[in-house]
């Protein structure tokens, strides 16, 4: 038996289709909540949440295979001589030296520096590969705002790069500064930066690297090719070849052991 739609009913699907198309587009938009610290905020994406991290923001997915992917991280200063613009796209525009736990030193790959304007704030914009964790791109936004230095930065793994672009370009676009004047001077205080400069080392602190950033921490350091990482590569393929040597000198003096008793029993057998 067929049913037959009249030509009401045929409009009546066409809308609710199209108002099912729009809550579909529109959806992200309304989960999307506002995160707001002592210096800054921006429309956080769902499913992300922001923890106080010692003196920095951490911001990652709450999903625990996304939380391996990417990373924002917010910090601010209360502004020094090395805190301006100028001195910020200076400092970006040139690879980022730090030593990686086990005495190795890294050397990030500057992509691009520039100004840009972000809900009438200026930001020095700032690309670079393997500047905070190898293997991963990290995209630097730093200004001032009266008597503070301000840096976000976004990190992301190579291989996730492309999938975070929108993401954190969406991010960026809600991005404002402000200065609470009822916050004292102390809570600006950096405990990672060497000789008060936001910029200087690696942002993304110790914490937020014991959240699984980039996976095992186990693995990261066995590829990223550190000094421990390579100690205890060499160190397993020693005692491998130890192993193996032995078990070689084993077998074959059980071999002899094996020899000289045939040879024994035929002598007798002679006799």
């Amino acid at each position: 038996m067929k049913l037959s739609m009249g030509p009401m009913q045929g409009q009546w699907l066409k809308r609710i289709s199209l108002i099912i198309a729009v809550c579909t587009l529109i959806q992200p938009n309304l989960w999307a909540r506002k995160f707001t610290s002592q210096y800054c905020e921006f429309e956080l994406p769902s499913g992300w949440d922001c923890a106080l991290e010692g003196t920095e923001w951490v911001c990652q997915s709450s999903n625990k295979d996304r939380k391996k992917e990417a990373i924002i991280i917010l910090a601010a200063k209360i502004r020094g001589s090395q805190d301006s613009l100028t001195q910020y796209q200076s400092y970006l525009n040139k690879a980022k030296t730090f030593t990686l736990p086990g005495g190795k030193t890294q050397v990030s790959e500057a992509k691009y520096t520039k100004l840009n304007d972000v809900n009438n704030q200026k930001w020095v914009d700032s690309l670079h590969m393997a500047s905070e964790v190898p293997g991963f791109y990290t995209r630097y936004m730093a200004t001032v705002k009266e008597d503070l230095g301000i840096a976000v930065t976004f990190s992301v793994a190579k291989d996730h790069y492309s999938a975070y672009q929108d993401l954190f370009e969406s991010i960026i676009s809600t991005l404002k500064v402000f200065r609470q004047k009822n916050t004292k001077a102390t809570d600006f205080k950096l405990a990672n930066t060497k000789n008060g400069d936001l910029l200087d080392g690696p942002i993304i602190p110790d914490s937020a690297r014991a959240f699984d950033i980039g996976g095992d921490p186990r693995k990261r350091k066995k590829s990223s090719g550190s000094g421990e990482g390579d100690l205890i590569l060499y160190g397993l393929l020693a005692a491998a070849v130890v192993f193996g040597i032995t078990r070689l000198k084993k077998k074959k003096g059980a071999q002899s052991k094996k020899k000289k008793k045939k040879v024994k029993k035929k002598v007798k057998k002679k006799k």
